[in-house]
């Protein structure tokens, strides 16, 4: 270190010198400070190398918070993080960063840094930007599996991309000719794929923000829902599914680009899909019923019956591990391909723990159903409770619970081995249309038809954080599987990202 940077670092040389031991000692000439994302410093200004790595800021910072030697520091100096400039992420080294910025070195060079994930996560509390951009509702947000990207899909016949750096626009996916109904990512993060009330469905290329090729056309009536094949199963992903309100699914291979088949059983709308981790599709139907279906030919494989009246949601248990694939909560990118799809095999597993995969269904006639469709078409329960219909269901990660979402302006938390029922969230003003879990499943996020999100703390059992903002209703919320961020969208126009 430079005797600049240790009269500087006066008050606390044994920092700066532990620090600076984890930086190899090379020609100087840039000085940089390590600030969070409040833009508080920790430690000192620092002499930096030019070639100082991401990796060597790491350590440079782990040392900084362990010489500060709160509990609560020690636990950030374990955690990875990435760490940006004017919000480009440091990839490589740090003056590639800066020449891509074109970013002046004669000024301290603010280096904020971020976990990467928390095991731990903390619940949202303020809304980091609302952002403009769609001309109409915004009708579904989705994060991508590794949690670096997002996309919402509108009535103004766009998909966009945000960027979770600058909280900014970053692509508009222009082709749809009416509401975009559905979007959903693959778990390898190469194709985001959009369904709309023009019948079609629409692939798009999430780096360059380009069409993978024209519509894939077949639906007679719009597209409801869409679900990808697991990565465990196949890697690269490249086949997915369609559900339409003309009561059929399509199976398509996303490279070739054409229909596999086509699966006709359902007398009315498709309103939800889920590709099982079994070899299963799941499709609930405004026909009261769940059909289960051999992903391999399209055969059917059992019928589910029960409800009286629209069945609006299915969740399944495993179906965390499916929608992030090979990705934990670090985000980190797996080397190949072969150590991607046993990566996703290995969560899989550990998610359901060799037992075969729990659906719940959630219906307008007020009840719920449990179920376990790859061995019986007999429910395990009949869930009661709600006062009106059922908008939403979904189990938490790591499976434990499972939450529901009513007309009735209530959320209620269940058991997700047994169904029981173990509380009610009350506070909403208005019904509430959709939910979202933190990555640990300490938390539930919900979006309602009185324009605010509220966050629960499932383990107290009572309400985290109210979250005004929205000026109309929200239809649609999100939690990215990193945990720092989720995203809100609904009839204001404005997608909205809230974080700690």
């Amino acid at each position: 270190m430079s005797a600049e940077t240790n009269k500087r670092a006066k008050p606390n040389e044994t920092v700066v010198d532990s620090a600076a031991a984890a930086v190899k000692h090379r020609e100087t000439n840039l000085i940089a400070r390590l600030v969070d994302v409040e833009g508080v410093a920790v430690g000192p200004e620092l002499d930096l190398p030019p070639d100082c790595t991401s990796k060597e800021l790491q350590t440079l910072l782990s040392s900084l918070l362990r010489a500060r030697g709160e509990e609560e520091d020690e636990a950030r100096a374990e955690a990875p993080h990435a760490f940006y400039v004017n919000g480009e992420e440091v990839i490589g080294e740090l003056a590639a960063t800066l020449e891509q910025l074109n970013a002046s070195v004669e000024s301290v060079v603010q280096i904020v840094f971020q976990p990467q994930s928390v095991f731990r996560v903390r619940a949202v509390t303020r809304c980091s930007a609302a952002i403009s951009g769609h001309a109409e509702a915004v009708l579904s947000v989705a994060f991508s599996s590794d949690g670096k990207n997002l996309a919402s899909g509108s009535g103004d016949t766009t998909v966009r991309l945000w960027n979770l750096n600058t909280q900014g626009p970053k692509h508009t996916l222009q082709g749809h000719t009416n509401w975009v109904l559905c979007i959903a990512w693959s778990a390898d993060g190469n194709f985001l794929a959009s369904g709309s009330m023009d019948n079609t469905v629409r692939l798009w290329d999430p780096t360059s923000g380009e069409a993978r090729g024209g519509p894939l056309k077949g639906h007679k009536k719009h597209v409801t829902a869409i679900a990808w094949e697991p990565a465990h199963v196949a890697y690269p992903v490249v086949r997915f599914c369609s559900a339409s309100a003309d009561g059929s699914v399509r199976v398509w291979d996303a490279v070739r680009r054409v229909c596999l088949f086509t699966m006709s059983a359902h007398t009315k709308a498709i309103s939800a899909v889920k590709w099982g981790g079994e070899g299963l599709i799941y499709t609930a139907s405004r026909d009261t019923t769940i059909y289960v279906w051999d992903a391999t030919d399209g055969k059917v494989v059992r019928q589910l019956k029960g409800h009286a009246h629209w069945v609006n949601s299915l969740a399944l248990s495993s179906e965390y591990a499916l929608r992030t694939g090979p990705y934990d909560h670090t985000g980190a990118k797996p080397e190949n391909d072969a150590q991607a799809k046993a990566q996703a095999l290995k969560r899989y597993k550990e998610a359901t723990g060799g037992k075969p995969e729990r659906l719940v269904s959630g219906s307008d006639d007020f009840t719920m159903f449990m179920w376990e469709p790859s061995t019986s078409k007999t429910p395990l329960q009949r869930l009661t409770g709600h006062q009106q219909l059922i908008n939403h269901v979904l189990f938490s990660p790591d499976g434990r619970y499972f939450a529901s979402a009513s007309f009735d302006k209530g959320v209620k938390l269940w058991d997700g081995a047994t169904g029981k029922f173990i509380t009610s969230f009350r506070g909403h003003v208005g019904a509430v249309y959709q939910l979202a879990w933190s990555a640990d499943s300490r938390l539930l996020m919900s979006a309602s038809k009185d324009s605010t999100l509220k966050v629960w703390d499932c383990r107290l059992k009572k309400l985290k954080e109210d979250l005004p903002g929205h000026a109309d209703e929200v239809y649609a919320v999100d939690w990215s599987p990193l945990g720092a961020k989720a995203a809100s969208g609904g009839k204001d126009k404005m997608l909205r990202l809230w974080m700690h």
